[in-house]
């Protein structure tokens, strides 16, 4: 009886637990089917690497297609036809990334809310509130007027949904089942509006709000002084010998600047301050073997999986290599058999807020050089996961949309303000056509026409051909704006402040085989002060641009082992240029023996920020004790400021030690530079104990740096985290956290044959439990290359090529 009792209590438990198990938890799916045997996590799990040949079918197709995948898991497509090349090429993408893709997009238009819950509603408002969907909605008018991009576009839309519809919930990529979500149709505008979300990321750094704030506080002086200066040893992108023969446009500056009506601002979101690149190119005169050599390394923020992928393209009238965009056909930076590129953010200021005067609280009309003009409203709705639908109404002036709310909310969240937002993003553009050409670009003259159309956001584009050229080309639309015009929020009533025209594309910084025989770009100032127009302030500090310079000024005979080894320069010119002046200043009768132990050590140092070192650890902390005491207590405001960069203060400290600026006016006596450097030491290694403890092996640079790749979307246990390397956000090998170099590459133009070698962190599967997932950390954590498999020709099937797809039509 006892047992017939137990059997039933345990069939009710078994009930209850599927019961709960089939009840999905905030967030998170029903976790009976996450945990289901057959179709749940277990199924993602990739025991082996496929090998083989498979055909699949297609009615979409025009010819037949073969993809060759190499060891490295690598697509090469053999197609014969755009269309089909382009399907594929999106079809191979999903296969290998496809919750990253549509992740992004949710990102990008402000559509998390309807997988992640209502806390993210907020977030959604804001992306909708800065315009997103509407750019890409113009941006795709633009494109399909374009015959060859929409084609394009519409054929990697086709093969992403064909792999779509392939799957079943067996099939789903991990992340869809840990969120109880199955895929989205790939609609055209998702490609819009992931390129209108780069632009969010490299083009978005706004500091309006900032300098007006900084201005009311401390003065128009300072601002000029210290954030509207050039350091001294900035070296810009094109070289200062360049002459600009041409008539520029001008823009009618008001007789004083306006003041905004505010006093304090919400800190909007921001890209990135590291967001950033290098690039360089040697000529034939420079290399060992008498052909150009090119390099690039973009530092974007590196999760898991990458931001990259990589792939080649092959069809009659294209073969290219390099990495794509998960959601974009083309190949995004790369090489084909005439012509390598590279990218570098510009960075120049294409984003501008103005203060709008509404005529009454109505909204409805608003004040432009004395005129009233009608206000247009665009609704935006917001789909939940708890079912709600929210609706929020933006507001549209000629400037842009109004980010503003009618409800009282965080200051985190919005702003509460009228203001409208002038951005390059708001544009419509086809920038797909720039890399189509590219892609195909057979000579500098090819490289350089790519360019007439391309938008935003704003690159420098350094060329290398099997021509003997080497360029370097800042593409982008810029508007002409008088000096410091968008520097702070703008006065929206007067059409001084508008945008009217745009810098014309061939006025547009550019470089072309320049007599030192190389070029190159680290996000610093592109042109030096003869550059007739205005492009911003929000430029890089200028060591990594002068290390690249430096170190390409004195080699000779240069190799693609000695481009390897420019990538992972690991030198600091901010700990030259400042340490000395520590060391030589710092009172040691204060110091006690442990102190002075690692002061000698520092006394040694050779700038270099490695691992293994605890020198870069201390430097790093003591600058950052040294400051805050020089700022901190200017700043003190409780409001968003914008302080002076790192090099402009060690210009002040190299210049003028004695300056008031290092006084702190809330204490009693009148400190000097030399005041603040041991109590800035002393602090530094206060901190560095309490945050790593007495030993000092856990002081070591590759602790401190604490590079993580974390999962793309912030997934417990799906990232790769403490990896122990070198560089610094100072230096040209930037890893700095989780920025550093998303792709780095060099690319041999030997007229025999372009050769390429590239690596990036991460893998191309973004499966976690696949081995090919993070293949590649390890590899770019030391600095290795991979030699890039470029195919002239289909390969058979080998050790090289384990898996071959087969689409028949």
């Amino acid at each position: 009886m006892a047992a017939k009792i137990y059997a039933f209590l345990s069939l009710i438990l078994l009930g209850v637990l599927l019961f709960i198990y089939s009840i999905p938890l905030g967030p998170l799916p029903a976790v009976g089917s996450f945990f289901h045997p057959v179709t749940g996590f277990w199924a993602n799990a990739e025991t082996h690497q496929v090998k083989g040949e498979i055909s699949l079918h297609s009615d979409q197709l025009q010819e037949p297609v073969e993809v060759f995948f190499d060891e490295r898991g690598v697509p090469h497509i053999f197609a014969q036809n755009d269309y089909d090349l382009y399907y594929t090429q999106g079809y191979v993408t999903a296969r290998d990334r496809l919750f990253q893709m549509e992740l992004q997009i949710r990102a990008a238009g402000g559509y998390l809310a309807e997988w992640l819950g209502d806390d993210l509603i907020e977030y959604d408002k804001n992306q909708r509130r800065l315009g997103m969907v509407y750019g890409a909605e113009r941006a795709l008018e633009e494109i399909t007027s374009d015959p060859i991009v929409s084609n394009a576009i519409q054929a990697y839309a086709d093969g992403v949904n064909t792999y779509i519809q392939s799957l079943t919930y067996e099939k789903y990529p991990l992340e869809y089942k840990i969120l109880g979500v199955e895929p989205a149709e790939w609609k055209p505008i998702n490609t819009a509006l992931l390129l209108k979300y780069m632009t969010q990321m490299l083009a978005a750094r706004s500091e309006d709000v900032r300098t007006s704030n900084t201005m009311a506080h401390l003065g128009e002086e300072f601002v000029n002084r210290f954030l509207s200066t050039r350091p001294d040893l900035m070296d810009p992108i094109v070289p200062q010998e360049k002459e600009w023969d041409f008539n520029a446009l001008s823009a009618a500056s008001p007789d004083q600047l306006y003041q905004p009506t505010f006093t304090q601002e919400i800190e909007l979101w921001q890209p990135h301050p590291f967001n950033g690149s290098n690039n360089w190119v040697v000529d034939g005169t420079k290399s060992a073997h008498g052909y150009p050599i090119l390099s690039n390394d973009m530092h974007l923020n590196m999760s898991m999986p990458s931001i990259w992928y990589e792939v080649q393209l092959h069809s009659p009238d294209v073969n290219v290599y390099g990495v794509s965009l998960q959601g974009a056909p083309t190949v995004i930076v790369g090489f084909n058999d005439h012509i390598a590129w590279g990218a570098t953010n510009t960075g120049a200021d294409v984003m501008d807020w103005y203060e709008i005067t509404f005529r009454d609280s109505d909204r409805k009309e608003y004040l432009h050089d004395g005129s009233w003009l009608p206000v247009e409203e665009r609704i935006e709705t917001i789909h939940t996961k708890s079912g709600e639908v929210v609706q929020d109404t933006i507001l549209f002036t000629h400037h842009g949309p109004v980010y503003e709310t009618r409800e009282e909310t965080p200051v985190t969240q919005t702003i509460q303000k009228d203001h409208a937002l002038k951005w390059i993003a708001h544009e419509p553009s086809n920038e797909l056509l720039t890399f189509y050409k590219l892609n195909r670009g057979k000579n500098y003259e090819e490289f350089k026409e790519a360019f007439i159309t391309y938008q935003a956001p704003a690159q420098n584009v350094n060329y290398a051909g099997t021509d003997g050229n080497i360029a370097i080309q800042t593409g982008g639309k810029l508007p002409v704006k008088w000096k410091f015009q968008g520097r702070t929020v703008s006065d929206g009533s007067d059409s001084r402040y508008d945008w009217v025209d745009y810098i014309p594309y061939e006025q547009n910084p550019y470089a072309l085989n320049p007599d030192r025989g190389y070029l190159s770009a680290a996000n610093q100032y592109p042109v030096d002060d003869s550059y007739p127009y205005y492009l911003g302030e929000s430029f890089a500090p200028f060591e990594r641009g002068k290390r690249i310079n430096d170190r390409l000024a004195e080699m000779e005979n240069i190799t693609v082992d000695d481009f390897k080894n420019l990538l992972l320069d690991s030198y600091s010119y901010h700990a030259e240029r400042l340490l000395p002046i520590l060391l030589n200043t710092i009172d040691l009768h204060q110091a006690g023996e442990s102190e002075k132990e690692i002061i000698d050590l520092l006394s040694e140092w050779d700038y270099k920020n490695i691992g293994e070192k605890i020198e870069p650890t201390v430097f790093r902390q003591w600058w950052r004790e040294l400051y805050s005491l020089i700022w901190d207590s200017k700043f003190n405001t409780g409001i968003p400021m914008r302080k002076p960069d790192r090099d402009v203060t060690v210009d002040l400290i190299v210049n003028n030690p004695d300056s008031p600026w290092f006084n702190n006016p809330e204490t009693e006596v009148t400190e000097t530079f030399s005041d603040l450097v041991y109590p800035a030491f002393e602090q530094a290694l206060i901190n560095l104990n309490n945050r790593f403890g007495a030993d000092r092996d856990n002081w070591k640079w590759g602790y401190y740096n604490n590079t993580n790749l974390n999962h793309l979307g912030q997934i417990p246990g799906m990232g790769i985290y403490d990896l122990f390397t070198d560089g610094s956000n100072e230096s040209i090998n930037a890893i700095w956290g989780s920025h550093g170099p998303s792709w780095r590459m060099v690319v041999e133009l030997d007229p025999d044959g372009v050769r390429g070698y590239g690596v990036y962190p991460g893998g191309q599967s973004g499966n976690p439990g696949s081995k090919t997932y993070d293949e590649f950390v390890e590899p770019w954590a030391s600095g290795e290359l991979f030699e890039l498999k470029y195919l002239r020709e289909k390969p058979g099937q080998s050790q090289e090529y384990p898996l071959i797809l087969r689409f028949n039509y």
